[in-house]
């Protein structure tokens, strides 16, 4: 074994008990198989990385909560507003923006999400998001990408939170950490719809582990926090090619708020262990409004752009962890 992977086999195999945030590991990964999904904020946030970084992430994304890209066009009363639901999205709009901003090179060429895979979620209890800003998602994106990639899933009676088929909390629950058991596997389907069928997911004690890594290097203002996560199964820390899902947190629900209970709890981490998937989870910090993900320009007034620094600090994430190679 060289010194490079004792080195990264020790770091994974500690990190979880240190109290000191480590750097992001360096492992070899497949970049042409990046997703991204998020809750809420982080919806909001992961349509925005896919259609602002659509060649980062053309295998596909999941938006929980969510709604189109650009939907609050740098307004808060808009964000408050329509983008929650209350209130018609120009979805025509905002699809003939981002063919403008494409052409402009402001994001990526909007053919790159032509052969993306879609999964969106709302709880039909959901009074926070209302599930009718997933319609208009699916319409937006239908502009883009055959309808039949498209998956909407609107009927499990869930309130505003990540739904998952363990824990306590009960489904229609509304507070911290907004993980909440409704008897749904919402990690697993839409990973499944991602990647097509997996191995099943990991029962009992994981063998990767969940890493705690300096986010100062890749941007320390603009709204993120000092430290991120990242679920590492055992055969990506040995050297083995692997994948990587971005999942991204809503607001109140980052490390500040609710620790890492969304890392730990939301369910990703049984399916990357069994099938060779790296998880992400960024996280923002204090000067976040909210703990929310820039979605409507409180940070940055290009926040939809690929020059948008919260944004920039994933891909700069993405960068590092795919900067290994095979040991």
């Amino acid at each position: 074994m060289s010194f490079q992977k004792s080195l990264l086999a020790a770091m994974v195999a500690s990190a979880a008990l240190s109290t000191v945030a480590a750097p992001l590991p360096q492992l070899n990964i497949d970049k042409s198989q990046t997703t991204v999904s998020g809750i809420s904020s982080g919806g909001y946030m992961a349509v925005q990385l896919h259609v602002a970084y659509s060649s980062r992430f053309a295998k596909g994304v999941a938006a929980i909560a969510g709604g189109p890209f650009n939907c609050a066009e740098s307004s808060v009363v808009n964000a408050l507003t329509r983008c929650f639901g209350k209130g018609a999205i120009p979805v025509e709009g905002l699809v003939e923006t981002t063919k403008k901003w494409a052409g402009e090179n402001a994001i990526d060429a909007t053919s790159a999400m032509s052969n993306s895979k879609v999964y969106l979620f709302s709880g039909s209890k959901d009074a926070v998001v209302q599930p009718s800003t997933s319609d208009a998602l699916s319409k937006y994106y239908a502009a883009f990408l055959p309808a039949a990639n498209i998956a909407v899933k609107k009927d499990i009676p869930a309130a505003h939170g990540f739904v998952t088929d363990e824990g306590t909390a009960a489904c229609d629950n509304v507070a911290a950490p907004f993980i909440n058991n409704c008897g749904f596997d919402l990690s697993g389907a839409l990973l499944q719809h991602l990647y097509g069928a997996l191995n099943a997911k990991k029962s009992g004690a994981l063998d990767g582990a969940l890493v705690e890594f300096e986010q100062a290097p890749f941007e320390a203002a603009h709204g993120m926090g000092t430290s991120g996560y990242a679920f590492v199964p055992k055969s990506c820390a040995s050297g083995q090619s692997c994948r990587v899902h971005v999942a991204l947190h809503g607001c109140k629900q980052n490390a500040g708020d609710v620790g890492d209970a969304f890392a730990k709890n939301a369910g990703y981490n049984r399916w990357a262990d069994s099938n060779n998937i790296v998880v992400l989870y960024p996280q923002t910090g204090k000067g976040a409004t909210n703990g929310c993900w820039d979605w409507w320009g409180y940070d940055d007034a290009g926040y939809a752009k690929k020059s948008a620094p919260q944004m920039k600090a994933i891909i700069a994430m993405l960068d590092r962890l795919s900067s290994g190679a095979a040991k």
